[in-house]
């Protein structure tokens, strides 16, 4: 059963990379979160090895928990905008397909993020921005647009998902570590060496006239 779980999900990731133009039926969701939750997971992952890898430094609890909070705020964010979306213009998909499909649409950044964090040349972030993370948003506008009826309806729905995750790579490339950077210093102050206690020699005379002043010190 494991493995027929594992082959299912990289079949998923597969097909999340190829636009099937298809719209005269609504085109199939896979209706569970396994293969999401381990993208957005894998995804926070990646941040977390952009963020030391760029030479930042490293506060490891308020860095992890602002990666999961991005990762999971797009996701869940963007689920919950496109599917009020889809409820308003009466396309055929629920809740669950919403954050399926979204969960599996980041399979093209984890992918374009992992490679541009470990060469860092614009030009080849820009080239799979436009090849890969687009793929995987047509993907995604492909089976939207088979589920919606309508011309308005598909360009309200399609273009707002497309524009929303093409500039969510962007960001994450270009803006997250320097904006968490900036953040951080923000919050916690400039990077000061810790303080240390250093032991000190208080002469004896001293400090029985301080205990007696308190009158810790008792008379014999």
């Amino acid at each position: 059963v494991w493995s027929l779980n594992i082959t299912c999900v990289s079949l998923r990731l597969l097909e999340s990379m190829f636009p099937i133009r298809m719209i005269n039926y609504p085109q199939k969701i896979a209706g569970e979160l396994y293969g999401p939750l381990m993208l957005v997971f894998t995804l926070v992952a990646i941040l977390l090895h952009g963020m030391k890898t760029s030479g930042t430094v490293i506060r490891e609890g308020t860095l992890m928990g602002t990666a999961i909070g991005t990762c999971f705020g797009y996701w869940l964010g963007v689920s919950s905008f496109i599917y009020f979306l889809a409820y308003l213009v009466n396309a055929q998909v629920t809740m669950l397909q919403m954050l399926s499909l979204l969960g599996y649409g980041l399979f093209g950044p984890c992918v374009v993020l992992l490679v541009t964090y470990n060469v860092h040349f614009h030009v080849l972030f820009y080239l799979l921005w436009l090849l890969i993370g687009g793929l995987s948003t047509l993907r995604m506008v492909a089976v939207l647009l088979s589920r919606t009826v309508g011309r308005t309806p598909r360009l309200l729905l399609c273009g707002s998902l497309a524009l929303l995750h093409m500039s969510f790579l962007f960001y994450l490339h270009f803006s997250y570590h320097r904006i968490l950077e900036g953040l951080l210093d923000s919050l916690e102050g400039p990077n000061l060496a810790p303080i240390q206690r250093v032991p000190r020699d208080v002469p004896e005379l001293t400090l029985n006239n301080t205990l007696l002043g308190h009158g810790l010190l008792a008379t014999h």
